[in-house]
């Protein structure tokens, strides 16, 4: 029994059954579009930025390492941080608001802040969680947010309504990131094996599970109009489903680290 995750009715894209070598997760930005980002750590994958959120027009964005230090480039603004974190409570992902002018963090231990005019809704710190979060998708008026566990639950807060998890469900390997649908009324997980699980309206276009595939996958980013998705893994391959369409990928190019996530242009 799976006691603190919440589950319910969803669509089940697809069986994943390809293993995965390493593990890494996805990564969250701006509320309401464009994917959602976090790096679960650990499995020898050393990442200096591990998550990344971008600011209204693609104008700027933010970077995140896993001790919590913000960085802040083009147009965006440094809000504030959380520093110096301890292992167990590693800062895993980041979302921003739709205006760009504050952000909401969330930890491996499901704790979440909010800075600038970022509004807490709650977290899972200080609860007991049978997996660690991997990530986290906000509403696209930041009136609520979701976190997803590796082991596929899900727990909304505010305004965000619960569509269905993992939880509990037998996984053939880990849930690594979430994305939500541009309406806020459904959202997509996706483990490392490029397995994809659709909840609410979010439709499902296909999957990278039961293909091969080089390296693990770490992310996953929605269109705009949320009729597609791209799946990236941790080598750089690209994986596109629905209307997303492929313009390129660094699958087979020599990286000196692993890529850790993927995003959208607005």
């Amino acid at each position: 029994m799976h006691n603190n995750s919440t589950t319910g009715p969803g669509t089940l894209g697809t069986e994943p059954v390809v293993p995965a070598t390493r593990r890494l997760s996805s990564f969250a930005c701006r509320a309401g579009g464009g994917p959602i980002f976090s790096n679960s750590g650990g499995d020898g994958v050393v990442a200096t930025g591990v998550s990344t959120a971008e600011t209204p027009g693609d104008l700027g964005y933010w970077s995140l390492s896993p001790s919590g230090q913000l960085s802040e480039h083009g147009n965006s603004s440094n809000f504030g941080s959380e520093n110096n974190l301890p292992h167990n409570s590693r800062t895993i992902g980041i979302s921003s608001t739709n205006n760009g002018q504050g952000y909401w963090l969330v930890s491996a231990n499901g704790g979440a802040s909010a800075f600038g005019d970022a509004t807490f809704h709650g977290s899972m710190g200080g609860k007991p969680l049978n997996a660690p979060i991997v990530g986290m998708a906000a509403t696209p008026d930041g009136g609520g947010y979701w976190l997803v566990a590796s082991d596929g639950g899900i727990f909304s807060f505010g305004g965000a309504a619960f569509h269905g998890s993992m939880g509990g469900k037998p996984l053939n390997k880990p849930i690594v990131g979430m994305a939500a649908t541009p309406s806020g009324l459904g959202y997509w997980l996706v483990a490392s094996d490029g397995g994809i699980f659709s909840f609410g309206d979010a439709g499902f276009f296909g999957s990278a599970g039961g293909t091969p595939l080089n390296r693990p996958a770490v992310g996953m980013a929605a269109t705009p109009n949320g009729r597609g998705y791209w799946i990236t893994a941790s080598d750089g391959g690209i994986f596109n489903y629905g209307d997303a369409n492929f313009y390129g990928s660094e699958g087979g190019v020599v990286l000196n680290k692993p890529v850790v996530g993927v995003a959208s242009a607005s």
